[in-house]
């Protein structure tokens, strides 16, 4: 690039969006030029969709509703399943959107921890909010493939046509991508602060919140002690959203409202704490633990 092209001599804003596009590319390449990461991208994701797929018309064929197969909006009919069936696939759909993203941008994080890259990375004119919306835009790339590639399967296989919970999908599947980046971002401060020991969060730390969230039923079905937990957690209205449309039902304006104000408190709570994390991460010179 010539001097006359440097994005420096164009503005700020456009020097910012040049060091975004270029985190973003920076882990494109990585995943293009490392095949065993795409387990994580499309292979986990396929062999959830056959499992919960199998699990629910299984369990259809089990309590004899074989004949009574439940009709999708495209007017297609699921099989031999019935609503417990369309709640397992439309459930596996969209629990890849928040377990995607959270992966994506954690684990965008660590590379640079395994690369030992963290310091040249303070080095550099890049910003904070910068390197985080570079890889929250990867992040979207590849949470869009592993989405896809999920529902594809869902449609292909089980005649489930993910469409077919109609427009308040689109809030929902915001929702979800809020609450995937808020807990990559917790789990984000606490590897800055507690080293590579807290790495095992980026993969466990959303099993947590799986059971809790009521993803294939209602948290009714806890046992009592967890409901309330369950009903503080923004991820379980979402849900519990994504069910009534999946059921046909109008678009729960009250269940995404409760989630939306949980989405946006967890969202700033998730920022404040990785921003002191952040100072406490430069304060007590733990960057040498990546030099």
């Amino acid at each position: 690039m010539s001097a006359v092209e440097a994005p420096e001599l164009r503005g700020s804003a456009a020097a910012s969006a040049y060091r975004v596009r270029a985190v973003a590319r920076r882990h494109w390449l990585v995943l293009r030029r490392s095949p065993h990461r795409i387990f994580d991208v499309l292979v986990w994701p396929v062999v959830d969709t056959l499992l919960y797929g199998s699990i629910g018309l299984f369990a259809a064929k089990a309590t004899g509703a074989a004949g009574g197969g439940t009709q999708t909006g495209s007017g297609t009919e699921l099989g031999t399943g019935t609503a417990f069936a369309v709640f397992l696939l439309s459930g596996t759909v969209l629990w890849h959107l928040v377990h995607q993203t959270q992966i994506s941008l954690a684990t965008g994080f660590l590379e640079e921890t395994w690369s030992r890259n963290v310091i040249g990375l303070l080095t550099t004119p890049l910003r904070g909010w910068e390197y985080l919306a570079g890889v929250g835009l990867f992040a979207l790339v590849r949470t869009a493939l592993s989405t896809l590639a999920v529902a594809t399967l869902a449609f292909g296989a089980y005649a489930f046509d993910v469409t077919s919970l109609g427009l308040g999908l689109i809030p929902v599947a915001a929702l979800l991508l809020l609450c995937g980046w808020a807990v990559a971002l917790a789990v984000v401060g606490l590897v800055l602060r507690y080293g590579s020991g807290a790495e095992a969060l980026v993969w466990g730390g959303l099993s947590v919140v799986m059971p809790l969230s009521g993803v294939f039923y209602p948290v009714s079905t806890l046992p009592g002690a967890l409901q309330p937990v369950a009903q503080a957690l923004p991820t379980t209205h979402v849900f519990a959203a994504g069910r009534a449309l999946a059921d046909g039902g109008p678009t729960p304006w009250r269940e995404l409202a409760v989630a939306t104000l949980g989405t946006v408190t967890l969202l700033l709570l998730a920022l404040f704490f990785l921003g002191r994390m952040v100072a406490s991460f430069r304060r007590r010179g733990l960057v040498t633990r990546y030099s």
